[in-house]
């Protein structure tokens, strides 16, 4: 970067602020936007919104204001006048706006204050013309960078440029923007060159052509993004050479698993257990996504791939995000395959040291088949006798390096175990295809027989009475009822209700109705005892924040209230709708807003109430919050794109894959730099 004229110890400071160390960075810096100053309007021809080059001499300069002193230059093209406001000038400022002086502004048009008329610009940019130069414009749009404090947009404009030149004119530097896209896919896909696209895009030309060569400079770039994210996951999943253990399915322990389950499982469920056992029969290790919408039936999916696991000699280890899930799955496990013969334990930081002491010899001498547990699996103390097959529940919420340090732990001669990871919140089509490159996906597309809609209303807080009311009547039917509230501790920012407040109101407002409480900040012990009483029936109303998002199963609680919803994504609010509709009878979610609400926050409640598709709502929150944190590795940087957006660029996705698979198969020099030049670093994630 010092190679750059202009470029000292404070301007390098300020570039690596903004993440840029190289002239290459410099040249991926992209525009947020652009301005025309390729035509000088007429000022009689201005309106009020208008972002406008203009030009004409001073007529006029004064000083206004009392208190607050600002100074104002009266410009006139010949035919009109606009003022020139500056709240902050120096004197020596003061001093060259003078009568007469020739000066070319661009700034946003606005309606004069003060009790004045007509037009002013505040704060414009401005140069004062030199002789000769009258007339002369610039060629192209003028891009606008992200950009810090102290960096100011010309000096930014130049040196990109600058550093433009430089590639285009030292041929050793050009090797840097190698265009890696073979000349076949460039020419079949109608994009222009590497070199040629960023070039468009820090300069792009005026006119009625403008936007198609901004786009089509865009899509290029995007697509070459897009494909270095693929091809480093992709190049992960081809390069597994590590062998797996080869299992088998026991028919005796099937047909006894199935006799025991109180249910018949789906066609969807079953093709999934297929695809599984396919996976697990193979010598590379299973790596796959098992999507499946709330109340699809996952966990016994998993009991089945475990129960293959356990069959065939090794063990399994299954972690969830909380301890509540991880005991409910627990008590299900026990539930299912003790009476198989299947030795089942426990694995959780609250546990007490001879507890857990116990646990962690039955894991290494082979004693405990399955172990649930959260993240304390992973932990450096725990080692397994012979752990074939490792289940992750609900994987958005661990990190990567999390996950594959439980994976790390069956490794040995060689071999590595297999790997289930489970989702109930579902993967749009665009994450799915990038962000799960290196993942076989099987999906649960089917529901239970049995289970209804859940019928959801929409209820401004003003209308809280009718909502108390209406589960006093659900409770008198002897039905029990979930009350959500999305904060903990009072805030006047947000004014969401206390979940402690909340249970101390509804006990005052419901005599006879039995309330439990059910938060974050309280102990594991205390939300494990407080869920299970509720599920047995000793509590009618459970008032919890966000914790029962997933996993809590009790089919004679119908009704949930959520407090304040335009506060939670789509997808978390569907979560959470679907803790009720377990049961028989009809089932109801009401969704307790504080007006007024937001269009977006409208647009939300509304796709809630429309649909129940966990996937079209998934694709819905994708379009409104962005891509959020799916894969659970924003410490790597990975899913951080510089040019693609996953909304506007979804069609490039097809298009993305094959061509990936192409160059892995027929052109693997051209992966590496592809994958260097945009993740850098963040493609570590693939290499762990």
């Amino acid at each position: 970067m010092t190679a750059l004229r202009g470029v000292g110890g404070k301007t390098l400071e300020r570039l690596e602020r903004l993440g840029l160390h190289t002239l290459h960075d410099l040249v991926f810096h992209l525009p947020l936007r652009y301005e025309d100053r390729t035509v000088i309007k007429g000022i009689n021809q201005l309106r009020h919104g208008d972002f406008a080059l203009i030009e004409g001499y001073i007529e006029t300069v004064e000083e206004q204001g009392i208190r607050q002193h600002s100074l104002v230059c009266y410009l006139n093209d010949g035919n009109a006048s606009i003022g020139l406001r500056f709240f902050h000038y120096s004197a020596a400022q003061r001093e060259r706006m003078r009568t007469g002086v020739l000066l070319r502004c661009f700034g946003e048009v606005r309606e004069a204050g003060y009790g004045r008329a007509g037009k002013e610009m505040t704060h414009p940019e401005y140069r004062e013309v030199a002789s000769g130069e009258q007339g002369r414009i610039e060629a192209s749009l003028t891009p606008v960078y992200p950009s810090t404090d102290g960096l100011q947009q010309r000096l930014l404009r130049r040196l990109i440029q600058d550093a433009l030149t430089y590639y285009r004119d030292d041929s050793v530097a050009a090797s840097a923007l190698t265009d890696w896209l073979p000349r076949r896919v460039v020419d079949g896909l109608a994009f222009p060159a590497l070199f040629d696209a960023i070039q468009t895009l820090h300069s792009p030309p005026p006119g009625s052509d403008s936007a198609d060569s901004i786009n089509q400079a865009q899509q290029r770039l995007a697509f070459e993004e897009l494909l270095a994210h693929h091809l480093s996951l992709s190049r992960f999943k081809i390069s597994r050479t590590r062998r797996a253990p080869l299992m088998r399915p026991n028919a005796v322990l099937e047909q006894a698993f199935s006799a025991v389950l109180p249910f018949h499982m789906t066609a969807a469920q079953q093709r999934v257990i297929a695809e599984i056992e396919r996976d697990l029969a193979g010598e590379k290790p299973m790596m796959r996504l098992l999507q499946g919408d709330v109340g699809s039936g996952k966990t016994v999916v998993a009991a089945r791939a475990a129960l293959i696991a356990v069959a065939s000699g090794f063990q399994v280890a299954i972690m969830a995000p909380t301890e509540l899930l991880a005991e409910q799955h627990y008590q299900t496990f026990l539930r299912w395959l003790t009476p198989l013969g299947v030795n089942v334990g426990f694995l959780s930081g609250r546990q007490k040291a001879s507890e857990r002491e116990t646990v962690l010899f039955a894991l290494g001498s082979g004693l405990v088949n399955i172990v649930l547990g959260t993240h304390a699996l992973f932990q450096e103390s725990v080692i397994f006798q012979r752990l074939g097959l490792v289940i992750i529940d609900e994987q958005h919420r661990f990190g990567v390096h999390q996950r594959l340090a439980l994976k790390e732990k069956g490794g040995r001669d060689g071999n590595c175990p297999h790997q289930l990871v489970m989702t109930a919140t579902p993967i749009p089509r665009t994450l799915a295809m990038l962000g799960y490159a290196d993942l076989d996906v099987s999906v649960i597309d089917e529901l239970p027989p049995g289970r209804k809609p859940v019928q959801t209303v929409a209820m401004p807080s003003s209308r809280r009475g009718e909502v108390v009311q209406r589960i006093h009547d659900w409770v008198g039917q002897r039905r029990q009822a979930y009350w959500v509230c999305t904060l903990i501790e009072e805030s006047e920012l947000l004014s969401c209700q206390a979940a402690e407040q909340t249970a101390q109101a509804l006990t005052a407002a419901l005599p006879g109705v039995r309330v439990a409480l059910i938060h974050g900040r309280m102990r594991a012990a205390q939300k494990e005892q407080a869920m299970q009483d509720f599920k047995s029936g000793l509590y009618d109303l459970l008032v919890a924040t966000t914790v029962i998002e997933v996993g809590v199963d009790v089919p004679n609680a119908g009704l949930m209230v959520i407090e304040n919803p335009e506060r939670l994504g789509l997808s978390q609010l569907h979560q959470l709708r679907g803790r009720v509709g377990r049961g028989e009878g009809e089932s109801f979610c009401v969704l307790l807003y504080q007006s007024p609400l937001s269009v977006t926050a409208k647009q939300r409640l509304g796709i809630l109430r429309a649909t129940q598709d966990g996937f079209v709502i998934a694709e819905k929150d994708l379009e409104l919050r962005g891509p959020g944190e799916f894969l659970g590795v924003r410490q790597t940087g990975l899913m951080q794109f510089r040019v693609a957006d996953l909304i506007r660029d979804s069609g490039l996705l097809d298009d993305v894959k094959t061509v990936a698979e192409d160059l892995l198969r027929d052109e693997p020099e051209c992966v590496e730099p592809l994958i260097s030049r945009w993740l850098g670093q963040g493609a570590r994630y693939a290499e762990v």
